[in-house]
């Protein structure tokens, strides 16, 4: 007989015993005093390292980012601004001189971001632009004299705040481009970003690119003389997206000749690309080439290098078939160094100058989602792996060592879940990669309520990252699968595109054989299936649950689910054009892709759906269709809108609530509700004794109990009972001598124990396996005879006081 641990050291306190330091499964809250660690830099002299910290600030509840400076020996890690506004990029001038950042201190809420110079030699942080517009990127000239900035115009439909002080009324929106929305931009008019020049020692602002056009990623030669950048130009750049490489000279009237003229993407701006890079001699320009127009997203990301002069790219591993970005030179200018994505990881990489096969400088179960070559040979990267949120580290002599070490102190707090990947095969054959996360206190042979959590993009990848998502749900007792299906990165282009135009069709499957996985291994019970996701991973939320009907609740945050409604009302008017065609010549297209909305009638799962109240991704009008629908059938629904937010939820106290919902939802269907009884301190401390001793005699008494398990914190019914502890039996019992029969759920309150205990049966069917139904004894002590027609009675309990009698 299998027999799972009593959790005592939870227990302990409920009996009035002292509270111990020991870690403790995360929550909602302990998820606010996680930090994010990014955008690490070196000091010319290789001796320091930049980097940003970002942590809410529950006062305020906004996101405060500051600049730290670590030695690269590990010997200092110290905090350079404290101001509760942000501040970002830190950048060390090439001299050593100064500490640069962009901040909007001292602005208010909406301010726009400048640029700031803090002297080394001691000193306040001189703030150098006082601009209408805001700095969106810039990068040091070799020679520390210059700097290169792009610069956002300032909104010309926007009024100033001496203008919002005087209540004076907005002007109309004029709109005449063919893509007119973005999320968090908003309505585009002729607001634009330029490349300019910022002179240090005059504090000079030159505008190199004026006109119609964005510019982004500005690179310098190695010389200081001439600069290249990204931009897509021709007469309406809002139809396409092939964005070209510029080279021109650093000096105002100089005119921008194209180095590149191919139909594809060329470093577009985003999170593969990274910025064009220089060869030490000048004569090369390293950056990554896109995917020709008709494989949109789908399309891989290829190194490639082109004549600084102009000419022919050549692609340094063309029959590479994975995502590559971010190249960086090496000193001598014969190696290319860049991030590989492959299968969930992504790691650090190297490739001869010339061309050929890649090899793998740091690889494993990781992903590295930066790195910067040092000048004296150092590499410095940030670095996350499933039980490790990302850091800054030293990468040397094969190995990581860490820098940052900004979550060390939160780490040893809390208990995480056990990261396992996984491998699945879909219904048509394809290999699935996936993971599958353990609750917190796992017992082999325990079957789990779990989550299916899918992600967006739909082109992006669960990688061998930290998720804090997973890991609060496998705190809160449910096993966490998450599945890669096809559409997803990391497995090649027709991995990818299996899905182009046939949305919902294969990646359900895929994501379904993942679930099937983890119920098959045991560790998933099929009668308590929860699904979710965000973006895309909402819409294939909305797919499954109209696909499928095994799901027992859902969340579905910021999808659509009728695809016709996001022709005109979102970012994706090029997208859809391209692979769906346009509505009323392809309508058979639009409405297969919209196959949730039009088979809502098949939906029965219980579904909580999300969405910022600004989201020009993903608009907020999809989510609503989809809660009607399910409000006219009365399938239970309820519908969430953070006022203000756009596609990513970002103030803390809404992030923190996205989490709490999620639980009571997936609590309040996959788990029984409780009733929840205050209780003091000596009742509670009677009940957890009481349970104990009744967890041991019910495991003694018949050998068709599995498993007895008492979770002294109970579960969530979807209300707020925080002053009200509670706790929860779960009593598995076998059925015709296989483990899956049925599961009793009891919520025995504190002040209530003796009523709700008073009397009970445990009856099961020993012909008939039960397919892992289960049922709450309610209060009054109901026998489960009516589940079981002919059941045979295995055992029959009943307490007399506190004492028991069978």
């Amino acid at each position: 007989m299998k027999k799972m641990l009593l959790l005592l050291s939870a227990l302990l306190p409920l009996a009035g015993a002292a509270q111990t330091a020991t870690p403790h499964p995360l929550t909602a809250r302990d998820l606010q005093q996680l930090r994010d660690v990014k955008d690490a830099h070196f000091s010319p002299d290789g001796q320091w390292v930049a980097y940003v910290v970002s942590r809410p600030d529950t006062a305020t509840d906004k996101n405060n980012a500051d600049v730290w400076m670590a030695r690269y020996d590990g010997s200092q890690n110290l905090r350079v601004t404290t101001s509760p506004d942000n501040e970002t990029s830190p950048r060390f001038s090439p001299d050593g001189q100064y500490l640069s950042f962009l901040s909007s201190r001292g602005e208010g809420e909406e301010g726009q971001a400048q640029l700031w110079l803090l002297n080394r030699r001691g000193g306040e942080a001189e703030k150098v632009t006082k601009l209408k517009g805001s700095v969106q990127d810039y990068v040091w000239a070799p020679d520390g004299k210059q700097l290169a900035l792009i610069i956002r115009d300032a909104d010309p439909d926007s009024l100033t705040q001496k203008q919002k002080t005087q209540k004076k009324t907005p002007p109309v929106i004029v709109i005449d481009r063919f893509q007119f929305k973005q999320d968090v931009d908003g309505y585009l008019n002729a607001q634009r970003q330029h490349l300019y020049l910022f002179d240090v020692a005059t504090r000079r602002l030159t505008n190199l690119t004026p006109g119609s056009y964005d510019e982004h990623l500005p690179a310098w030669s190695p010389d200081s003389r001439q600069l290249a950048f990204v931009s897509k130009r021709g007469p309406d750049p809002d139809r396409h997206d092939n964005y070209d490489l510029y080279v021109m000279d650093a000096r105002a009237g100089a005119q921008p000749r194209p180095l590149t003229t191919t139909d594809v993407a060329d470093s577009a701006p985003g999170g593969w690309s990274g910025r064009p890079a220089w060869s030490p001699d000048g004569r090369q320009i390293a950056f990554v080439e896109g995917a020709p127009r008709e494989q949109l997203v789908y399309g891989l990301h290829q190194l490639a290098v082109v004549p600084a002069t102009g000419g022919t790219p050549r692609l340094l591993m063309p029959g590479l078939d994975r995502n590559t970005g971010k190249p960086q030179w090496s000193t001598d200018g014969k190696t290319l160094y860049f991030l590989l994505e492959d299968d969930r990881a992504q790691v650090l990489a190297r490739v001869p100058a010339q061309g050929g096969q890649p090899e793998r400088v740091l690889a494993g179960q990781r992903e590295v989602t930066e790195f910067e070559l040092g000048p004296k040979g150092q590499v410095v990267v940030v670095n996350s792996e499933p039980l490790q949120p990302k850091e800054v580290f030293a990468f040397e002599k094969k190995s990581l060592r860490p820098l940052s070490q900004q979550n060390d102190a939160w780490l040893k707090t809390v208990q995480l879940g056990a990261v396992e990947p996984i491998q699945a095969t879909s219904a048509d054959g394809a290999r699935v990669s996936g993971f599958v996360v353990k609750p917190v206190g796992y017992a082999a042979g325990r079957r789990y309520p779990t989550v299916l959590r899918i992600h967006g993009g739909p082109v992006a990848q669960f990688a061998y990252a930290f998720s804090p998502e997973w890991q609060l749900l496998a705190a809160h007792g449910y096993v966490v699968v998450a599945a890669n299906p096809r559409g997803s990165s990391g497995r090649g282009l027709e991995y990818s595109r299996a899905i182009y135009a046939d949305w919902g069709h294969k990646d359900s499957e895929d994501a379904l054989a993942v679930v099937d996985y983890a119920v098959q291994q045991g560790l998933a019970d099929p009668a308590r299936l929860g699904v979710g996701g965000w973006s895309y991973g909402g819409i294939l939320t909305d797919h499954l649950i109209a696909r499928d009907p095994r799901f027992k609740a859902a969340t579905s945050g910021a999808g659509i689910a009728n695809v016709l409604a996001g022709y005109g009302t979102d970012q994706y008017i090029r997208d859809y054009e391209t692979e769906l065609g346009t509505p009323w010549e392809h309508p058979d297209v639009w409405v297969r892709v919209s196959y949730p909305f039009f088979h809502a009638g098949q939906i029965s799962t219980p579904t909580l759906f999300l969405c910022g109240e600004k989201d020009f991704n993903v608009p907020l009008l999809n989510t609503e269709q989809m809660y009607q629908a399910l409000q006219s059938r009365q399938v239970p629904s309820q519908l969430i809108i953070y006022p203000g937010q756009f596609h990513g939820i970002s103030k803390p106290s809404y992030v923190k609530d996205r989490y709490d919902r999620y639980l009571a939802w997936y609590d309040k269907y996959l788990k029984p509700a409780a009733v929840q009884p205050a209780g003091s301190k000596e009742q509670r401390g009677r009940v957890a004794a009481a349970l104990l001793v009744l967890e041991s005699e019910l495991a003694q008494r018949s050998a068709h109990i599995v498993d007895v398990f008492i979770d002294p914190e109970g579960f969530n019914d979807g209300f707020s009972h925080a002053a009200h502890p509670y706790f929860k039996l779960r009593i598995e019992v076998e059925v015709a001598g296989s483990f899956g029969g049925i599961a009793l759920n009891v919520a025995v309150g504190h002040a209530q124990v003796l009523p709700l205990l008073a009397r009970y049966a445990l009856l099961v069917n020993q012909n008939q396996a039960l397919g892992g139904e289960h049922e709450q004894v309610a209060n009054d002590g109901v026998s489960l005879a009516h589940l079981l027609a002919g059941g045979q009675q295995l055992a029959q309990l009943q307490l007399n006081g506190l004492g028991f009698s069978f």
